[in-house]
């Protein structure tokens, strides 16, 4: 996710504004901040890697004239921060900029095409090759209008584009494909943002850009078009009454429960992962003599779902192991046959980075999964892959957990082709399942959030709390348990459920709640069994369980129905949020900050 603000001006100085909105979208991203500026005709772009507020003073930014102008403040997912991966993106005549948030499906063919017509490209992100298609659609008579038209229609992926331009130096055009886009009028001008808040301090009238839809903005206002066919849209603005603090989470109360809300955009997001890399990545597991998933917190739950992928679907063995405990573990017997794929949604958590510098020490192949383009995991790392999650300001992490597993099936599928484990009909299947996912965590939010806000309210008294899974489920457990722990402090257990009689069962009694993860699948029977050996010892269970899969709710107190047909080996990415949800609501009616958990941190970055 990144930021994006455009303003034309009657009166004033658009670049101050644009800072000011700018601020107002830091929480999207902050690893670069840029400016494009139209005066007298003239084109002027600053920009530079850093936070908005060292790059405004460096630059002396809010020194440019003019009364139309776009910003950007960007979290990268195609090339590293630096200046020349900063945004606005330039055609060769500087007569283009660009800005965008969203991920380019095909940028990299696109780029081909261009290099093979004589176009230079400046930097390594996928915004750059809009730019360069405008440039070449406008070597005809078409218009800027025709020629956004013509290449948004050429465009795979999600974005939010706006552009500004000489050759229509009163105008501004924006386009949006998944990645949100809010256009504002007012008597002194008219804005676009990627989020309300930034348009606050100037208007509360809004107009929310839909899918496959450009607008074109003119102090008169905006026209609205599809840019299938380029007929015009009539819609009606919108008054906002948020207060500043609401809108800058989106209406929502806390930024944690706007991510969990956020999850299926994520997920639609990672499922975009750029081909070559994702085949490189694979390639290297393939070789591997042996493969350790090294994480810590959540990425550690989500590397032991993954191991569970690897194994079912690529029959490939892997070691999951907590980053802290890798060097006192297999520090002396890893070398070069081994393969370490680190999961980190910094990709600077201190243990893990410890642990990869041990690898490479002794040869090893390092390859990562993380959030974070430029953070030391992709410097160190041989091949990585970007899980697209945008920003997460809350410190329990929920995009980061679905992400990630959502990454790591994809590569447990890929690695299952190469290997010929699955016939095609199955790859087909699982490809088909995996991009139900986003509609289904989709579904599992609308229709079960006020259910589990219900029975928070049932379980706010209880005092601890015990999380069963088989399977793969076991990670679900336990990535629920460490939602619930952090930011309710209520004490907790997770286990494989199978595991429970050797130890956690002797602390079942009379009141005791235990969360059991229920998919369909192979499972099925045995956690039927293990929901049984704790209801005969009074237990109240809570099932998060298949819609009509009467055996489970026959045998529960409470259940969370969840969307019919997930395959069980996928199920932690859509069984996970009603976890997440449940822990948000108790931790709030009892008075805390899910946002905020004490003694807790974004990323460890220290030992």
């Amino acid at each position: 996710m990144c930021g994006i603000f455009g303003c034309i001006l009657r009166e004033g100085q658009a670049v101050k504004l644009i800072n000011d909105g700018l601020k107002r979208l830091e929480y999207r991203g902050y690893d670069s901040t840029g400016v494009a500026i139209i005066n007298n005709n003239q084109m002027e772009v600053r920009k530079d890697k850093g936070r908005i507020e060292e790059v405004i003073t460096s630059l002396r930014i809010l020194d440019m004239p003019g009364k139309i102008g776009v910003g950007h403040t960007r979290w990268a997912t195609h090339g590293a921060p630096a200046m020349e991966n900063a945004h606005p993106h330039t055609d060769e005549s500087d007569s283009i900029a660009v800005i965008h948030n969203g991920v380019i499906e095909n940028y990299l063919e696109l780029k081909d095409e261009m290099i093979e017509k004589g176009h230079i490209f400046k930097s390594r992100t996928d915004t750059e090759v809009l730019a360069h298609l405008l440039e070449e659609e406008m070597k005809t008579d078409i218009g800027l209008q025709g020629a956004m038209l013509r290449v948004l229609r050429r465009i795979k992926g999600s974005y939010a584009f706006v552009v500004l331009s000489t050759y229509e130096p009163d105008k501004i055009y924006c386009a949006r494909n998944e990645s949100p886009l809010v256009l504002g009028v007012s008597e002194n001008g008219t804005f676009c943002a990627s989020d309300v808040p930034a348009l606050l301090p100037y208007t509360n009238q809004v107009n929310y850009l839909r899918n496959g839809e450009m607008a074109v903005l003119s102090l008169e206002g905006y026209k609205i078009v599809k840019i299938s066919d380029g007929s015009e849209v009539e819609r009606p603005t919108q008054e906002i009454t948020w207060s500043p603090e609401m809108a800058e989470k989106q209406g929502y109360t806390h930024y944690m429960l706007k991510e969990i809300h956020e999850q299926p955009t994520s997920l639609r997001n990672g499922l975009r992962l750029q081909e070559r890399y994702l085949e490189l990545l694979t390639q290297f597991l393939d070789r591997g003599k042996e493969v350790f998933l090294v994480a810590a917190g959540t990425s550690f739950h989500s590397c032991l779902a993954g191991s569970y992928l690897f194994s079912k679907l690529a029959r490939l063995t892997t070691f999951p192991v907590v980053s802290s405990e890798f060097m006192e573990r297999y520090g002396s017997t890893v070398g070069i046959d081994s393969i370490i794929l680190t999961v980190s949604q910094s990709g600077e958590t201190y243990d893990t980075l410890k642990a990869i510098d041990h690898a490479r020490m002794r040869a090893s192949t390092v390859l990562g999964v993380t959030n974070t383009v430029g953070s030391t995991l992709t410097r160190v790392a041989r091949a990585y892959l970007i899980q697209q999650s945008g920003p997460e300001i809350g410190v329990a992490a929920t995009k980061t957990f679905t992400s990630q597993v959502m990454v790591l099936s994809q590569m447990a599928l890929k690695l299952a082709k190469t290997r010929g484990k699955l016939s095609q009909d199955e790859l087909d299947e699982y490809d088909q399942k995996l991009h139900m996912i986003p509609d289904w965590v989709e579904e599992t939010i609308t229709k079960n959030e006020e259910r589990i806000k219900q029975l928070a309210e049932e379980n706010m008294n209880e005092e601890l709390f015990v999380f069963l899974g088989r399977g793969i489920s076991s990670a679900t457990a336990l990535e629920g348990r460490l939602k619930l722990l952090e930011i309710t402090y209520v004490p907790s257990l997770a286990y494989p459920a199978g595991e429970s009689k050797h130890g956690p069962i002797s602390i079942i009694e009379e009141g005791v709640t235990c969360v059991f993860v229920c998919p369909r699948g192979e499972t099925h029977s045995h956690i039927i069994g293990s929901i049984m050996e704790m209801k005969s010892r009074g237990a109240k269970i809570l099932s998060i369980c298949e819609e009509g899969d009467e055996d489970i709710k026959r045998l529960s107190d409470k259940v969370v129905e969840m969307p019919k047909g997930i395959p069980e080996e996928l199920s932690p990415i859509v069984y996970i949020t009603p976890l997440q949800l449940f822990a948000y609501h108790l931790a709030v009616l009892k008075g805390l900050d899910p946002d905020m958990p004490r003694n807790l941190a974004k990323s460890v970055t220290v030992p």
